[in-house]
């Protein structure tokens, strides 16, 4: 008679544990237990707990490769889901085998585990284990399927088309995923039809969704979401400020009309991998001598300053000829502007020129900081409008969630739950596909933010994202690449850059460390069939088949994976971070950041007035809809994990835990540096302090 002490430990996520029967079955290379019903006195796997059971059986079972959790109705009570963190056994020998399962069982049903350790194809060579491998993949790709959403963008796991609910009395509010004045806003039934390994927690749920009710409520009160009228101070935008103010959102409403502000957050605001350097002023932008030499300091010229590397240009052709919506009754207006930018000998970055279309002419001058104080402010708002769209659609939605979405499902279909690589990426994947179905939901849906707040709509918010996609390449997703193909990797005081090379010579390390101790050689990376169609699918779904990307469709070398394998884990937290994490704080004050403008920019100057400046803003409607939105996806609700720290084990040998717990220690470092000098520093940056960053795109 063999004895295997169990434990079973249950989520600590509130409705975890479950009331229905929970039986085990083991299996071992000698021999297969009988299934044995795991039942103490009183109550089992309740919420938090780790229960302990001894299961007999007629002989030593060998090595343990397989559990079976076998999920049953049990007397009266009603079916209800349970969360299953592991199993883990001591065997007779003394030995402690672990079995990672981190999911809901939802119905009656039989859950197969492995043992943890990681193993590729080439590893395993029990059929039994060959064929449990097999099973789970085509279980998973049975069950995930990837769907079109918008051609040209990536594809993604399908949400079935949801109508928003109807008010049944409307006098009295009540929650149904309704908000008065907000009826798409929040839409908790787009995401039901999701399995319940994909959804949030109960926690991170109710944080979340109950997070704009109050706020919404209150604008909806006080008449601001009713309002189409235009602003009529600017001080009055202020009323919709949120209530937890931070430095830099009031720094930002102090100092938005600064050039040296404008300028600096081209380095360290919310969308910080725009700018590049100027070599040749292009022929689309006829800047001369004569316009910015009052800009450029004594002693110096255009093209001295061209050649010592001091100018930079921000090119927002990609938004050009996007036709716009009519918003709250008046038609909306678009441009796809230029601006030159000056270094500065003092190190600040100043714009010096700005050209509010592609096409030089006589209807589009060149506006100047000498100009008048109101054309030179609604040139650079025109500039800023132009940021928002890229940012939003290009920088935050497109680079780092539709794009990390596609990374995580094609994990989840090309990789079983013992490959190294799916124990490597699966904290950088959690809720990432729940957030970009609520993402779907609210911006690229009829009656969304982006058909409600957005000049472009969303047809025009859709087809700048699919531009975007179709010059994205593989090279611009590898960090270090992206500075230098700029010319922007010895800007003085560009903290992004510091920071975010800081992070990802971390995260660098720690994929070598574990992509090494997994592939000895290249011949394991070429010879790995689950990889390969791992980085195939990615190929084919995300890039759609694109050659011209550059995005490779197999991996042959050790360093060709640890490449690879470090843009995923980056893209899915610290890249995320970046674009995400300030969006409250540089958008609260609505001119630094505005969605749409309402008048044609201007053709002419010397015309514009406070008024006319007021006028071309967002109407208070619009921006009450954008900011209550962003105030919402910028915040992480509760139930974080902040890179590095993995407290699900998936691995098990000493050699990938010891590269976990020296990735913590080096993010630790980092994080130590940024406050240090951020102490320092008028305005703080500190959204890629590792403190701050998600394991995953979450929010």
């Amino acid at each position: 008679m063999a004895a295997y002490k169990v434990k079973v430990a249950t989520g600590t996520d509130l409705l975890s544990g479950t009331m229905d029967s929970i039986s085990l079955t083991i299996v071992g290379t000698q021999g297969e237990s009988h299934k044995q019903l795991l039942n103490h006195f009183g109550r089992d796997f309740a919420t938090g707990a780790v229960d302990e059971y001894t299961v007999r059986c007629q002989q030593d079972l060998g090595e343990l490769i397989i559990i079976r959790l076998h999920k049953e109705r049990y007397s009266f009570f009603p079916k209800n889901s349970w969360y299953c963190n592991y199993v883990q056994i001591c065997a007779p020998d003394g030995r402690i085998y672990h079995f990672p399962a981190y999911q809901w069982m939802d119905g009656y049903e039989t859950l197969a585990l492995r043992e943890a350790t990681g193993k590729t194809t080439a590893e395993d060579t029990l059929p039994i284990l060959l064929e449990h491998r097999q099973e789970e993949i085509r279980a998973k790709q049975d069950f995930y399927h990837w769907r079109v959403f918008v051609p040209g963008l990536p594809n993604y796991v399908h949400i079935p088309s949801y109508r928003p609910p109807v008010r049944r009395n409307p006098n009295r509010p009540e929650w149904n995923g309704y908000i008065p004045g907000f009826p798409i806003l929040i839409n908790i039934k787009a995401t039901k039809f999701l399995n319940s390994n994909l959804r949030f927690s109960f926690i991170k749920t109710a944080s979340f969704f109950f997070r704009l009710g109050p706020t919404a409520l209150g604008f909806k009160l006080r008449g601001l979401v009713d309002c189409k009228q235009s602003w009529k101070r600017l001080k009055d935008i202020k009323k919709i400020f949120p209530t937890n103010k931070s430095i830099v959102t009031e720094y930002v409403a102090e100092h938005w009309t600064e050039d040296s502000f404008f300028g600096y957050q081209y380095l360290n605001g919310i969308n910080p991998g725009l700018l590049r350097r100027c070599t040749q002023i292009p022929d689309k932008f006829p800047v001369t001598d004569d316009m910015v030499a009052p800009f450029l300091g004594e002693g110096t010229c255009l093209q001295a300053e061209l050649e010592k590397g001091n100018i930079y240009l921000a090119d927002y052709r990609i938004l050009e000829g996007i036709p716009t919506i009519e918003l709250n009754g008046r038609k909306q207006h678009h441009c796809a502007p230029l601006c030159l930018l000056h270094l500065g000998p003092e190190g600040n970055m100043m714009p010096i020129a700005i050209q509010l279309s592609q096409a030089p002419g006589p209807d589009c001058p060149i506006f100047l900081p000498s100009d008048s104080e109101w054309d030179w402010l609604l040139a650079k708002t025109w500039v800023r409008y132009a940021e928002f769209y890229c940012h939003e659609a290009i920088s935050h939605l497109l680079e780092t969630h539709l794009i990390a979405e596609a990374f995580c499902l094609s994990m989840m279909r090309q990789l079983p739950m013992c490959h190294p690589l799916y124990k490597l990426l699966i904290p950088h994947t959690r809720y990432t596909i729940q957030i970009n179905s609520i993402g779907r939901a609210l911006l690229l849906n009829e009656g969304g933010l982006s058909a409600r707040g957005m000049s472009l709509g969303l047809e025009g918010f859709a087809e700048v994202m699919v531009r975007a996609l179709s010059e994205t390449t593989y090279d611009s997703l590898y960090l270090p690449n992206d500075f230098v193909e700029r010319g922007v990797q010895d800007l003085p005081r560009y903290y992004y850059r510091d920071d975010s090379l800081a992070v990802w010579d971390a995260l660098e390390r720690y994929v070598t460390e574990i992509i090494t101790y997994y592939y000895p050689c290249d011949a394991a990376v070429a010879g790995d069939p689950e990889l390969q169609s791992w980085v195939q699918e990615i190929f084919k779904e995300c890039l759609l088949g694109r050659e011209s990307s550059g995005f490779p469709q197999c991996l042959r070398t050790v360093p060709e994976l640890i490449r690879y394998v470090t843009i995923v884990i980056y893209t899915c937290s610290a890249k995320h971070a970046a674009v995400n994490t300030g969006q409250l704080e540089y958008t609260a004050w609505m001119p630094n950041f505005p969605s749409s403008m309402r008048n044609p920019p201007m053709q002419t100057k010397g015309l514009t007035t406070l008024e006319t400046f007021m006028d071309t803003l967002p109407d208070v409607k619009t921006t009450c809809i954008t900011l209550l939105v962003l105030w919402t996806l910028s915040r992480e609700p509760d139930d974080k994990r902040p890179l590095g720290h993995f407290p699900d084990i998936h691995f098990v040998e000493e050699a990938p835990r010891r590269s976990m717990e020296t990735l913590r220690r080096r993010l630790a470092q980092i994080s130590h540096n940024i406050r240090q000098r951020n102490k320092y520093l008028p305005i703080p940056y500190y959204y890629l302090d590792p403190v701050l960053i998600e394991n995953s795109i979450s929010i």
